[in-house]
């Protein structure tokens, strides 16, 4: 999974906790990462449907559904695609002890287990949204950790 994902992730947890839309670079700057960088995750959330951005001077982001409706498989398909983490390259039918392709009519230990893991590791993200997500940032961090980003960015409105 690409280092992508988890800035996409703070951006959407970040957005339940503002009124007005945030703009890219207060978003950056919130995370300290490079504006140019996160844009591209910002882009690809929007080719996703999962934010838009608003234009003019008050411009930003905001999500385009509520954050119980969309889910960390969401942001991680947005992100790094919907292909599956695992690519079975047939490595047994390699080298001096090579399986024959026709004894190969059925995925191997490795793919099947590596899909059976992929199943599960979907389903887990699909079972977690933004609102889950954020919920937990106020339960390990107070109920005024998303309300100071909030005022944050509505300082930096005026």
């Amino acid at each position: 999974m690409s280092g992508g994902v988890e800035w996409a992730l703070h951006c959407c947890v970040v957005l339940t906790s503002v009124d007005e839309p945030a703009p890219a670079a207060r978003l950056a700057q919130l995370h300290d990462v490079s504006p140019s960088y996160l844009a591209k995750q910002l882009q690809a959330l929007s080719r996703a449907d999962l934010i838009r951005s608003v234009q003019g001077k008050a411009g930003g982001y905001v999500l385009t559904r509520p954050p119980s409706e969309i889910t960390v498989l969401d942001v991680v398909e947005a992100i790094d695609g919907p292909g599956p983490a695992f690519i079975c390259t047939e490595i047994r039918q390699r080298g001096p002890m090579a399986t024959p392709p026709e004894a190969c009519t059925t995925p191997c230990a490795i793919s099947r287990a590596m899909a059976n893991a992929e199943v599960q590791w979907r389903a887990a993200l699909r079972a977690v949204s933004i609102a889950d997500l954020a919920d937990d940032v106020r339960g390990d961090y107070g109920p005024g950790a998303l309300a100071g980003i909030g005022a944050w960015f509505k300082a930096a409105e005026g």
